[in-house]
């Protein structure tokens, strides 16, 4: 889910800061903190965190949250830290306990068989603690009431899961996953499987694709910037198309850029792919994103006229 917190008030900018979110904090309330550093007008995060993770929260300024339905989609990689023995109503170490197992013993050998029958596509059962909706309500609204419903299972993919550690009652290991997967769950049916209970007791995203973790900044450089005025903060920013570097880049013929970005197909080169594809003027400005129609057309589908000077 994008939350968009919007002001018209404010500087307008256009970018995307790879904020690496502290724990103990909604991703809204960070969200906030950070609009309000940047004297941004319009801002989203991409990706909620739950208050007890950490980790990369991309927040987008401007034209950059058109773009967060695309970093919604991307895999993700996270570190896990399950409690085994011990399961709460959340799945989480927020939650409250419910149940208790005694101990077992972890072997190595075990617990890597296990992880790898997760790898691939599974079902999951979503968690009653979830922004999933029942009739117009949220799963977690009638959770805090005592009231639970039948969920439909959903499939996602498990592209990796690496063993860190094991040693009880603690089972650490880095997972990457498509969009939909819900963590507190794969540490569930993973304790499960191993004949116990368990909870997410840490939790940290690690990377959203195309970024990377080494690019994540957390709050006290951005405040530690702040204070040297705001081109200090600002060379955080990366720039919107950042976020989809690994989509074919084409180049519009300069006498075709006005139309794109009036929402008007223009025709294709030849040689364009026939898929989505980052858009440039012939001095490299990024106006969007299109589709290159198999007729030789390229069809605008997200474009950014503000980016563009001769708009």
């Amino acid at each position: 889910m994008t939350r968009r917190v919007r002001n018209r008030r404010g500087r307008e900018l256009h970018g995307i800061v790879l904020l690496d979110k502290p724990t103990g904090l909604t991703s809204n309330s960070v969200l906030q903190r950070i609009k309000r550093l940047f004297n941004a007008s319009k801002a989203g995060h991409t990706g909620s965190l739950d208050p007890l993770a950490t980790g990369m929260l991309p927040i987008c300024f401007g034209a950059g949250t058109k773009i967060s339905s695309f970093l919604l989609d991307a895999h993700k990689r996270y570190r896990v830290t399950g409690r085994l023995g011990i399961g709460t109503d959340s799945g989480d170490a927020d939650g409250k306990i419910i149940s208790e197992a005694p101990l077992i013993e972890l072997k190595t050998n075990t617990v890597l068989g296990v992880l790898a029958a997760f790898e691939g596509e599974i079902e999951q059962i979503p968690p009653m603690y979830s922004a999933l909706k029942h009739k117009g309500r949220r799963l977690y609204e009638l959770a805090r009431e005592g009231t639970e419903v039948v969920r439909e299972a959903r499939r996602v993919r498990i592209f990796s899961i690496d063993l860190l550690r094991c040693e009880w009652p603690e089972l650490v290991f880095n997972v990457t996953c498509s969009k939909g997967t819900y963590v507190r769950t794969l540490v569930e049916d993973i304790a499960k499987t191993l004949g116990t209970l368990g909870h997410v007791s840490q939790l940290r995203r690690l990377s959203i694709e195309p970024f990377e973790e080494h690019q994540m900044v957390n709050m006290e450089a951005l405040e530690a910037s702040a204070q040297e005025g705001l081109a200090s903060l600002d060379q955080w920013l990366l720039p919107i198309d950042a976020a989809l570097t690994k989509w074919p880049r084409v180049v519009v013929e300069a006498e075709l850029c006005e139309s794109l970005t009036h929402g008007q197909s223009v025709p294709a080169q030849p040689d364009w792919p026939q898929a989505w594809v980052r858009v440039y003027s012939p001095d490299n400005i990024f106006l969007g994103i299109g589709e290159v129609r198999m007729h030789g057309q390229l069809v605008p589908r997200r474009i950014f006229p503000a980016m563009a000077s001769f708009v």
